[in-house]
């Protein structure tokens, strides 16, 4: 077991086996939407709670409460507690701590988020997914009702930019995620010193929440799930659901450039042996992203006269202009033309060899 007792307070924070906890000797005022005992409560505990690899998913659906109350009984906590649960590895967590003049903030968080969704998309899921983020603030303030209401908001708005600031996905949509579908928060404060009435964004108080929240997001991610500083084109284009062998798949109904295991093989071999192919490829995948969202400025004109214009900006020989559009194939159309033109690149640069 580990602690990490918060300086000039009662409050510390523990590590035990599967847990991660915040506990106080006096009752902290705590806003949570923990599965056990959330909302707006006074409480000597919060437990943060990781759910066991071989565990059973639709026994932890039915009674998810055994888990908490193996915690408990753990940690040896008799009194009112709150209790969250995460697939994420509590050894994974990251504790990031923030103080100006006499508030303290620590922003503890486990994250994983390889099931992440887009808040308002369509989402097909019955069953508990692996991939939560799960947040505990602790604040040594004052914060009113309302603050704590704002700090909530802070902390959630906070959790997204650390996702964005990754370019996280949507496993469902390839969208931009904002969370994943089971995350959970906590915010918990000592209530000492004066009142405190704002913590929004630019607060005093929500600045360092928004930071330390930020920070330990990320950093508890990067421990579960491995940097995501540099990720190979492949994996991006698979968290946009548009994965190359999608990408092939397409490509291959036309019957040009070979079948599907051909196109696969000359992607990779593209992609993996010219950057600026590569880099063309994200930047066609962005475009596509703002023309979804409607971003593309109006005056551009027409978009599928825009997207083949796009492509032949990668082509090093004169473009082949009659090549029809070929609407059969199911792409975004940056990304569309800027794989059409990376093959043709390849294949008129292989007969060009062969002459």
């Amino acid at each position: 077991m580990e602690q990490y007792p918060l300086p000039k307070t009662s409050v510390k924070i523990l590590t035990k086996d599967n847990t991660v906890a915040i506990i106080s000797d006096t009752p902290l005022n705590t806003l949570s939407s923990g599965i056990y005992n959330g909302g707006y409560k006074k409480v000597n505990a919060i437990l943060n709670v990781s759910v066991p690899d071989n565990y059973n998913d639709k026994y932890l659906h039915d009674d998810p409460m055994n888990l908490i109350y193996d915690a408990q009984k753990n940690l040896k906590i008799t009194t009112d507690f709150i209790a969250m649960l995460t697939a994420a590895k509590i050894q994974n967590l990251s504790i990031t701590t923030r103080q100006t003049g006499d508030v303290t903030i620590v922003a503890i968080a486990t994250a994983g988020w390889r099931h992440g969704e887009s808040a308002g998309e369509n989402i097909q899921n019955s069953h508990y997914t692996p991939g939560t983020i799960n947040i505990m603030v602790l604040l040594d303030a004052n914060p009113t009702d309302s603050c704590m209401v704002s700090l909530f908001l802070t902390a959630t708005e906070a959790k997204t930019a650390a996702m964005n600031d990754y370019d996280i996905r949507s496993r469902y949509s390839g969208d931009a995620a904002t969370g994943t579908i089971t995350d959970s928060l906590s915010i918990a404060a000592t209530g000492v010193g004066e009142k405190v009435e704002l913590g929004g964004p630019a607060s005093n108080i929500g600045q360092l929440v928004g930071s330390a929240v930020r920070q330990a997001v990320k950093e508890a991610a990067d421990k579960q799930e491995g940097s995501h500083k540099g990720r190979t084109i492949s994996r991006r284009l698979s968290e946009r659901c548009l994965s190359i062998e999608y990408l092939a798949t397409e490509l291959s109904k036309i019957q040009i450039f070979g079948d599907k295991e051909t196109i696969t093989a000359v992607l990779e071999q593209c992609l993996t042996s010219n950057p600026v192919h590569t880099a063309f490829l994200l930047a066609a995948a962005k475009l596509d992203d703002d023309l979804k969202k409607g971003l593309i400025p109006h005056n551009l004109g027409d978009t599928t006269s825009l997207s083949k214009k796009f492509g032949y900006l990668i082509l090093e020989q004169k473009p082949i202009e009659k090549l029809p559009k070929f609407p059969e194939i199911n792409l975004p159309p940056f990304t569309k033309q800027a794989v059409i033109s990376i093959l043709q690149t390849f294949y008129l640069k292989t007969v060009k060899n062969c002459h």
